[in-house]
């Protein structure tokens, strides 16, 4: 049996946990079969406490707060084990009584804000029933109430966007509704699922941030999963770390980054991406390896410089726009525009990684999309291996699309789930007429090993992989064709630490190999400094700052590049009580009415080719 620590000391004396958790096991049931997926986990949490449970996807964690919670179906699920919430078993309480004690003593915060809020009610009466349910008190008082909890989560004009509904709000202010939801009932005890995964870095850091000033306000303690080992260090007194459903360590926060003894534990940090370690280096750096069973980490050798500089650019961008017409009123007449991206220009040659990097909604994707006119652009210039992008008729456009092909977030959206995995990769090829149907199978045999992928997986279904694995086959996939150009839009952001990792190393790989030019589209300012040769800064669909990879992290010049800095999690324990004090402001719109004419943008040279957004 593994304990995380007892009940915490103070002046001599132990402090009753909060919650108590011993010996608890978790099996579903699988085909008649009951199949364990949480193994005898056992800890404490303590009065004003973080305890972080860390870990990849499949590894328990959130399974483990779902049984906490008692939220798991009843017929196809067991939990054994005990219990407590101070010093109350929760396994053996009836369920009317559990439905009382959810929201009132504890509650519940998941990874995604969408899908736990009801797109047909207000926001403020949906965080008003959260009251009511659980205490005896008027609509007026609830409306009051449900204002001042808006008001703590840092939302701007909470009374005014009471009567607001889910969609009209972006994902960290949505984030934010979900935990006044939580905080409505003053729980003794917050859990919170993943609540910054799925959120913009600077929108991670405001979260982060309140949730420190929400627990010492309140007194609550917070059990927190995620996979982030950047945010742990931020936020946790100590740490659970899973793996397949053990707990294979734990401890303070400060031994578990600075003394792990687990291999798990040592190759999850040593795969966390460290903002500033590149130092002054020109080329992207591969992430270390480390075998998961030994710690033992391998030394891998340097990125080789390809980069065809001299020569013409293969994707050569000018003054690119993309406007998306918004038409309202009972004949549908155009009332204004989505300026989405605005006079954007870049070049990219062989061999180079250029990335792109902003919140969401600042145009990194429509401008990746643009491109490859998978969008049609309003006006501008694409250059595509020697291609005029904007102009070419249906035939043409196929063509030149065997120059560029596209790698998404989401793998499994992206990739048909009736299809096998072998007639997925082989199904460009085949479009395409470059060869007969032996031929498509052979290449995607060798592409499939090529990205650590076996070729006797190509009769599999992509749900029979991992999202690592499918991220791999997608990535096969966009190879099919002998492209020059792969635009990668957001394709590590979804994935786990070290999955993303062994992918970004995957991708430095074959742009070596095989001399490919990447747009490498991000929101992770971390991973981008490993990957990049040269950077873009996008903000309200334009580029405020473009440079050299060094240049733009270690001499930022655009006040947004040293916002979307200063917010990256840093994996150091030491900075556990630091807040940054970020503004909770949302990103501005990219709306604008009709005839709106932006205003003329200069830019001014820093160093070489580090070029910023004059003010």
């Amino acid at each position: 049996m593994l304990l995380s620590g007892t009940a915490m000391e103070e002046g001599g004396g132990s402090v009753t946990p909060v919650l108590s958790v011993r010996n608890l096991s978790t099996s579903f049931r699988v085909n008649d079969e009951w199949k364990t997926v949480v193994r005898n986990i056992s800890f404490d949490v303590a009065p004003r406490e973080t305890v972080a449970i860390v870990g990849e996807s499949g590894s328990g964690k959130s399974v483990t707060s779902l049984s906490i919670m008692r939220l798991l179906p009843k017929n196809s699920s067991r939990i054994e084990g005990q219990i407590l919430l101070n010093g109350r078993e929760l396994l053996s309480l009836p369920e009317e009584q559990m439905r009382r004690v959810r929201g009132n003593d504890i509650s519940m915060i998941f990874q995604e804000p969408m899908t736990s809020l009801n797109p047909i009610f207000p926001i403020g009466k949906q965080i008003a029933e959260a009251l009511t349910v659980h205490t005896d008190i008027s609509n007026a008082d609830a409306k009051a109430e449900v204002i001042r909890l808006l008001e703590k989560v840092r939302i701007p004009n909470a009374k005014g966007r009471f009567d607001e509904y889910p969609h009209q709000f972006s994902g960290g202010m949505r984030q934010r509704v979900m935990i006044a939801m939580a905080l409505a009932s003053k729980p003794k005890l917050l859990i919170a699922d993943e609540p910054t995964t799925a959120l913009d870095v600077t929108i991670q850091g405001q979260i982060l941030d309140l949730i420190k000033v929400l627990q010492e306000e309140e007194g609550m303690s917070v059990l927190f999963i995620t996979h982030d080992m950047g945010v742990v260090a931020e936020v946790a007194d100590r740490t659970i770390v899973m793996y397949r459903g053990d707990a294979v360590e734990t401890g303070p926060t400060s031994d578990i980054f600075h003394r792990g003894q687990h291999p798990y534990t040592r190759a999850l940090l040593s795969a966390v991406p460290r903002l500033g370690s590149m130092g002054d280096r020109k080329l992207p750096l591969r992430f270390p390896s480390v075998d998961i069973r030994t710690g033992e980490q391998q030394v891998l050798a340097d990125v080789v410089d390809t980069v065809g500089k001299g020569k013409t650019p293969i994707l050569d961008v000018k003054d690119l726009t993309t406007r998306f017409d918004i038409h309202s009123g009972l004949f549908g007449r155009k009332t204004g525009a989505v300026h989405a991206v605005e006079k954007v220009s870049f070049d990219l040659f062989e061999g180079e990684t250029l990335s792109l990097v902003g919140e969401s909604g600042c145009g990194k994707s429509t401008t990746g999309r643009s491109v490859t006119r998978l969008i049609n652009p309003t006006s501008g210039s694409v250059t595509l291996d020697g291609y005029d992008v904007m102009s070419l008729d249906p035939p043409t456009l196929r063509k030149m699309r065997r120059s560029v092909q596209m790698v998404f977030q989401d793998p499994f959206a992206s990739l048909n789930p009736r299809m096998s995995i072998g007639s997925a990769v082989m199904e460009p090829f085949i479009e395409h007429g470059l060869g007969t149907k032996a031929q498509a199978r052979q290449k995607a045999a060798a592409l499939l090993e090529q990205v650590g992928l076996s070729a006797d997986m190509m009769k599999r279904f992509p749900h029979e992989f991992s999202g690592g694995q499918r991220q791999r086959i997608a990535i096969a996939r966009a190879l099919m064709l002998d492209p020059k150009v792969i635009v990668a839009d957001e394709a590590v952001s979804a994935l786990d630490v070290s999955i993303k990792a062994q992918v970004c190393n995957l991708l430095l790989d074959l742009q070596q190999s095989l001399n490919l030019a990447f747009l490498f589209i991000s929101h992770d300012m971390a991973v981008v400094e490993r990957v990049s040769h040269r950077v873009a800064v996008m903000y309200l669909g334009e580029i405020v700052e473009i440079g050299p990879r060094a240049a733009v992290f270690e001499n930022p010049q655009h006040p947004y590049t040293k916002k979307l800095i200063s917010a990256v999690p840093v994996p150091d324990p030491a900075r556990r009580r630091v807040k940054r004090n970020m503004s909770t402001d949302e990103i501005k719109s990219p709306i604008r009415p009709v005839g709106y004419l932006p205003p003329a943008r200069e830019y001014r040279e820093v160093s070489a080719g580090h070029l910023v957004q004059v003010e």
